[in-house]
């Protein structure tokens, strides 16, 4: 199956989670499962955008009377008359009865005089309702709440939003090979660096993930693992092909499992799955190698997360030119990582030479994945190719 279709198959499984509402406070990273109206409008008074004087347009040039001073927090409460001035400072509401704002530094001050140049209605000047009314919706349904949207909220009078609950999502790690630090590796075993990362990355993208224990190469082991997660989504690392201690396929079957994903024409990561449970659990199969692994968590599981979060993460891809030459691609999509930087007003993307998917580092270093369609042909230097950029801190 393509990515694609892959993708799209594990996607018609996935619904939004349902509403709870939380404070406006913690809702950074939750996803918006109603629109967020204005209650009141923003300003909610025509204010000053300047430190100055408050003036009658009509009044100016000349020289008036200061005749008081509106701040913010608090405003001048009686009415401007012809050849007075309020001193005011920004976000100061205008006071009645003024049209205009002398910008402090073009105005000369003697005592309780003030003589300012000529000014026009509406210098300096924010008028009630510029940013919002009340009443606009400021943040839709289906978006993802950042510092600068929670701002946005907290200004339309929002002390509470209401959002999709966060799926529940446990990964699960086997092989006889792998062992957790801090724990003494065996001879022939490799610490975990797979189901870590895959759980960090859940949580960045809007998921609550439990890590499960990891379990040997024992079919009743992984079933009973299985069985006991808690969870919207079981992902397992590992396991997912078709060799003699690959049992992943095996356990999810023993639970009643039904495929929409049996692999993927994907380079790394072909032997990825995805499939539903008796019991309405969906299953992600990664491979058990940490590149494998990763690719296909951008490419699925971060758009499936997404899913039951309420809104949509498909991968944002960008343009880039090779640094050098590559390779005609055989029948499968690769998606090989690569180090972007910057030239002649151009994204340059460098290919790391050795792709094995089993490299750590090398997904380490990388800061996107480089897309090769099917049977693409060779490319030279300076050729354009589609890169998906990976967030580096």
């Amino acid at each position: 199956m393509s990515v694609e279709a892959a993708r799209a198959a594990i996607l018609a499984e996935a619904s939004p989670l349902p509403v709870e509402t939380i404070a406006l406070g913690a809702a950074v990273g939750r996803v918006l499962a109603r629109d967020v109206a204005a209650v009141r409008d923003q300003p909610p008074f025509t204010n000053s955008a300047m430190d100055g004087w408050a003036v009658r347009s009509a009044d100016a040039p000349g020289t008036l009377r200061i005749v008081g001073e509106s701040a913010a927090g608090h405003g001048y409460e009686g009415q401007v008359q012809p050849g007075e001035a309020v001193r005011i400072f920004t976000g100061a509401a205008l006071p009645a009865g003024a049209d205009s704002v002398v910008i402090q530094e073009n105005a000369t001050r003697e005592g309780d005089l003030i003589s300012v140049p000529a000014a026009r209605p509406g210098d300096n000047i924010r008028d009630a309702g510029k940013d919002f009314r009340v009443g606009d919706v400021l943040l839709r349904k289906g978006t993802r709440i950042d510092p600068w949207r929670l701002s946005l909220a907290a200004s339309a009078g929002r002390a509470e939003v209401a959002v999709h609950r966060r799926p529940r999502v446990a990964i699960l790690s086997t092989g006889e090979e792998i062992v957790e630090a801090p724990a003494r590796p065996g001879p022939f075993q490799i610490y975990d660096s797979g189901s870590p990362a895959l759980k960090v990355m859940v949580e960045a993208w809007g998921g609550q993930a439990t890590k499960l224990s990891g379990v040997r190469d024992q079919l009743e082991a992984v079933i009973e693992a299985m069985r006991g997660a808690q969870a919207e989504l079981i992902v397992t690392v590992g396991g997912a092909s078709v060799g003699d201690h690959d049992l992943v396929r095996a356990a999810g079957e023993a639970l009643g499992m039904s495929y929409r994903v049996e692999s993927v024409a994907v380079r790394p990561g072909k032997p990825t799955f995805f499939g539903v449970l008796a019991d309405g659990r969906r299953l992600l199969g990664l491979p058990g190698n940490p590149a494998s692994a990763f690719v296909c968590a951008e490419l699925f599981l971060k758009p499936l997360i997404a899913a039951y979060c309420g809104t949509t993460a498909e991968p944002v891809m960008a343009t880039a030119r090779l640094t050098g030459p590559l390779a005609a691609n055989g029948p499968r999509e690769h998606w090989m990582r690569a180090k972007l930087s910057h030239g002649d007003g151009s994204i340059l993307a460098t290919p790391y030479g050795d792709q094995d998917s089993s490299l750590v580092g090398v997904f380490a270093a990388a800061d996107a994945l480089l897309r090769r369609r099917p049977d693409a042909p060779a490319l030279a230097a300076g050729d354009l190719v589609d890169v998906l950029p990976l967030p580096r801190a």
